[in-house]
């Protein structure tokens, strides 16, 4: 006698489970331009990856003679897939189902608690959430006949797995309460313009608390979630896009923190010497130039991948490859602010800074910094404890770090770039500049007293100006070997390669998780 009737039955509830919310809820969520969650980790996953966990929970109805009649999936979909040949954790709300709502059990497929956060930790392989729901409802408290604490079902898995495996949340849709903080739970952040919205409580809860009437879009879309508030790091124009740079963030990132990250094989030349680096800083120390340009010709050709680029623009960060193995880039723009750090820059920088650390990722800064934002409002906006913030990150640091100075390196903000604790290697192009503060801001500074007894101030402080800059050379910091090496800008590439390649045996000697202590300022 064989099990053919329970198979039959497995298949069946399978195929009630597939139909998700039903054809009505799943007609309205394509007619919204969106994707249903089985969709969406197809599009995600290589073909036939997915092994889903969970498929046959959900409330079944049954008739008087205890039949099946239908079934209510949970409204969560997860499981093990692959992503580029790689294990995953995957999992996504059903927006099909009650708006992807948690139906507040005890033992959840996922969202904060759930199964799949278990799998990504106990595995030691990459979590991928797919954020399209609003969490907890007040309706559960009625249903449940009493009302629980915050973090019943809390964020202590999540916050675990940061210090483990690389973890990646996409904001397919609305996004609130747990999902919300979910979103920001991650190591990197995707949302799609347009379709995603992001906060703490919807539209109806700022209206009731606080009487502001606002739409989703106005409240939390990409413009303020990703431009101005940097809740979410990067927006993209589809949820194809979405996936697309969700595998190539991945590709970055090793497994665990206990591997290495990825090398690929390079076709662009090590010793390569771009003509156009001797000639992209101005003579003229004021005028700017494009950083993410000379980002690109001396890192692998079409390997960088900015994260937050319409954030803190002060500061370029992106993941790339140098000789195919991963760097992390962190650079001033001198189109922004001259390139000072502001308190989104330094966040940004702090941000992506312990990204790096953590998953063993060599930091490449490109130096060009005039020192931290100032004036009124940068103190009122807290620059000055942010900074130090990066600062403090960044002496924390244990990866391999690579200074080079392009053009200004001045004050608590160049300390942010430089590897003090280890090696303390620096470089230079003959266009750098150094020291506590810039000379023109300096003189004035220093020579208070002799310039208000002076009979021509403008033409006294033109004269210590010219006389403190012969100083500033870097040919006579580097006769003191103050700093390692003023370079070729042409050799930049070379020269880095070299010391990237020599620091692999560093990097596999030191592999595990990042134990960080003392209190940031």
């Amino acid at each position: 006698m064989s099990w053919q009737p329970e198979a039959d039955e497995i298949a069946r509830r399978h195929h009630l489970a597939e139909a998700l919310g039903g054809e009505a809820s799943v007609g309205r969520q394509h007619a919204d331009g969106k994707l249903t969650i089985r969709e969406r980790i197809g599009e995600l996953t290589d073909p036939q990856s997915f092994q889903e966990v969970g498929k046959l929970a959900g409330q079944g109805t049954y008739s008087p003679d205890g039949k099946l009649v239908g079934v209510r999936p949970m409204p969560y979909v997860m499981g093990l897939a692959r992503i580029d040949g790689r294990p995953v954790a995957v999992g996504g709300e059903d927006f099909t189902v009650r708006g992807g709502t948690g139906m507040g059990d005890l033992r959840r497929k996922g969202g904060q608690g759930g199964f799949v956060e278990d799998l990504a930790f106990e595995y030691r392989i990459p979590l991928v959430n797919l954020i399209d729901g609003a969490g907890g409802t007040v309706t559960s408290s009625k249903r449940r006949g009493y009302a629980v604490f915050p973090g019943m079902h809390g964020f202590e898995r999540c916050v675990d797995l940061l210090s483990y495996v690389p973890v990646v949340s996409a904001v397919m849709g609305t996004a609130a309460g747990g999902p919300a903080g979910r979103a920001i739970l991650s190591h990197w952040s995707v949302m799609v313009q347009g379709q995603s919205q992001i906060f703490a409580a919807g539209p109806p809860v700022v209206e009731r608390s606080l009487g502001e009437k606002l739409d989703k879009e106005a409240l939390g879309g990409a413009r303020v979630a990703v431009d101005i508030g940097g809740t979410i790091d990067n927006a993209v124009a589809s949820e194809r896009d979405a996936f697309a740079a969700i595998r190539r963030f991945l590709s970055y990132l090793p497994q665990n923190v206990w591997e290495a990250p990825p090398v690929v094989a390079a076709d662009d030349p090590p010793d390569r010497r771009e003509e156009a680096l001797l000639s992209i800083v101005p003579r003229d120390r004021r005028r700017p130039y494009n950083m993410r340009k000379l980002i690109g010709l001396v890192v692998d050709r079409g390997s960088t991948f900015e994260i937050q680029p319409t954030f803190g623009r002060a500061l370029i960060t992106c993941l790339a490859r140098m000789q195919g193995k991963v760097v992390g880039v962190i650079a001033n723009n001198p189109m922004v602010n001259g390139g000072a750090m502001d308190a989104k820059a330094a966040r940004k920088q702090i941000r992506f800074t312990e990204l790096c650390d953590t998953f063993h990722i060599p930091l490449v800064f490109l130096v060009d910094v005039p020192g931290f934002m100032v004036g009124s409002q940068a103190e009122q906006l807290g620059t000055l404890r942010d900074g130090m913030r990066a600062v403090y990150v960044a002496m924390q640091a244990s990866v391999p770090m690579y200074t080079v100075v392009i053009r200004k390196c001045y004050g608590m903000a160049g300390m942010a770039t430089c590897d003090k604790n280890q090696l303390d290697f620096k470089i230079a192009w003959p266009s750098a500049e150094w020291g506590s503060l810039p000379i023109e801001g300096g003189v004035a500074a220093a020579y208070r007293r002799e310039l208000a007894a002076s009979a021509n101030p403008e033409q006294r402080i033109a004269e210590l100006e010219a006389e403190l800059r012969r100083y500033a050379s870097p040919f006579l910091t580097a006769e003191a070997f103050a700093v390692e090496d003023v370079i070729d800008p042409r050799e930049t590439r070379p020269y880095l390669c070299r010391f990237i390649d020599a620091a692999q045996a560093r990097i596999a000697t030191s592999l595990g998780p990042k134990h960080r202590s003392g209190v940031r300022p």
